[in-house]
């Protein structure tokens, strides 16, 4: 157990003492009413921050990025209308940090999912997996550039990895073909970054549940 909801314990049997003196009597004053409003508050603001100290002691989230390069065949040899890739040829890692920095560089067990299809938006899970450590979950992809000379997605999803959080990521691929004439196969490189957002639907249960035992501690008092 964390040694904040400790704390919170002696709290409320400091409560329950002045409770059991009556502090909410009429021979106490408004005095001991205001004090009494005082603990509640800071048992709320203590049960909260508790909580929020043992989720991010818990939390492991991935940090870092990895870049895949390679060869890919896609649906059309006309770079400007090409919808997906249709086979990556020997994909390897070029270059990882962070929590990425144990995958070795060069080809080692990557498996890039086929086809990829980026035009219309297409959710792919997993877009790429790294033996039993690490994977991707495309959400949703944006051509942010796309000619006969050069194709640039970017997309986002979550990371997985054994003894990790799952943490949102950003993916971006690119394609060149400096010539623009018409090609079966292209060179391209990714790159996957992990951030973190703040868990907002944790946050707010904690809330939620500070919010709950103030209610029922006042509920006490008022009986007293």
């Amino acid at each position: 157990m964390c040694h904040k909801f400790s704390q919170i314990d002696n709290w409320l049997v400091q409560l329950e003492g002045l409770q059991s003196l009556g502090v909410n009597k009429d021979n106490q004053g408004n005095t001991m009413k205001n004090l009494s409003k005082t603990i509640l508050t800071v048992v709320a603001v203590g049960m909260l921050s508790g909580g929020l100290f043992c989720q991010q002691a818990q939390a492991t989230p991935i940090t870092g990025d990895i870049t895949f390069g390679g060869v890919v065949t896609l649906d059309s040899t006309t770079l400007s209308l090409a919808t997906q890739v249709s086979t990556w040829n020997l994909p390897i890692v070029t270059s990882d940090s962070g929590s990425f920095s144990s995958v070795p560089l060069g080809p080692g067990n990557v498996t890039m999912t086929a086809p990829w299809i980026f035009n219309p938006s297409t959710a792919t899970i997993p877009l790429w997996s790294i033996g039993e450590s690490f994977n991707f979950n495309l959400t949703s992809s944006t051509i942010v550039t796309q000619t006969n000379f050069f194709l640039n997605v970017t997309g986002v999803g979550t990371i997985g990895g054994a003894g990790f959080d799952t943490t949102p990521g950003t993916w971006s691929f690119t394609i060149s073909n400096a010539s623009g004439k018409t090609s079966g196969t292209f060179g391209f490189q990714s790159d996957t970054a992990a951030g973190r957002v703040p868990d907002g639907g944790a946050t707010a249960g904690l809330l939620g549940f500070a919010l709950a035992g103030v209610e029922m501690l006042r509920r006490n008092f008022k009986a007293a």
